[in-house]
């Protein structure tokens, strides 16, 4: 479903992310509804957690605001539920020890009725995804992996070999957040990867503006914008202020050159 998600669209796909229940759950309904309205065409959202090894400092901020105020696991299912059933293409992200707590087979089960077509686990590497992903595919959940700038050209081909839905590469090494500049030698991560693999590739991690986002959907099927998101929630005093830059951005985005192709 996810791969042909992106072969279908015939151009980059837009991938806003969102923290689930931040800055409270019915504001990020409203928020995820914003992605939508500034022309997402598949959001992520990310299930908190209290020790988030790949976030920078926005998430990690957005993700304790939303687990003092309550927000679970169970409930973040719920929010990718309504944005599914507003229209919205959706998959999650959350860390390794969320999953196993909920119990992996409940865990898929529920984002198969939720609607959610991937999970990204930042934290699990690919000699120890075979588990997780048998647990998933049986119910129709891809397993997302990550490949990074660093990996050699045999450990691509092994990602490439296992993975399935698409290949979120990483743009940077370090944690997520905003970048004033991407990698130079970032297409040609991406074409070594390419090498290895017809799934579509998305990046992300550190891309923040229209002008950036447009670069790299010149060379990769979907292109990640979050911590640069989840700021303006932080930055704005008032959720109808942050919903009116969110889409103001993404619909700069949409009218780049290279979403349009």
């Amino acid at each position: 479903m996810l791969t042909n998600l992106f072969r279908e669209a015939g151009r980059p796909l837009l991938m806003p992310y969102a923290v689930g229940g931040y800055p409270d759950s019915e504001s990020c309904f409203h928020i995820l509804r914003s992605y939508l309205k500034g022309g997402a065409d598949l959001i992520e959202i990310g299930i908190p957690f209290s020790d988030p090894l790949a976030d920078g400092p926005v998430i990690q901020g957005a993700s304790v605001v939303a687990l003092r105020n309550g927000i679970r696991p169970a409930g973040v299912l719920d929010l990718a539920a309504r944005a599914a059933g507003e229209g919205a293409w959706v998959v999650l992200l959350s860390y390794l020890n969320t999953i196993l707590a909920f119990g992996s087979a409940r865990f898929f089960d529920r984002c198969r009725e939720s609607g959610v077509l991937g999970v990204v686990v930042p934290d699990v590497p690919v000699e120890e995804a075979g588990e997780l992903q048998s647990a998933a595919r049986e119910r129709g959940v891809d397993v997302i992996l990550l490949a990074a700038p660093t990996s050699t050209d045999a450990r691509l081909a092994r990602i490439a070999a296992a993975a399935s839905g698409f290949i979120y590469c990483v743009s940077t090494m370090g944690v997520t957040g905003a970048r004033a500049a991407l990698r130079t030698d970032l297409p040609e991560f991406v074409g070594r990867i390419r090498k290895h693999t017809d799934l579509p590739l998305a990046v992300g991690f550190g891309v923040s503006t229209a002008e950036q986002a447009d670069e790299v959907a010149g060379y990769a099927d979907g292109v990640i914008i979050g911590s640069a998101l989840v700021d303006v929630i932080a930055r704005n005093e008032s959720l109808d202020a942050s919903l009116a830059e969110i889409q103001g951005l993404l619909h700069r985005v949409r009218s780049m050159p290279s979403f349009s192709r």
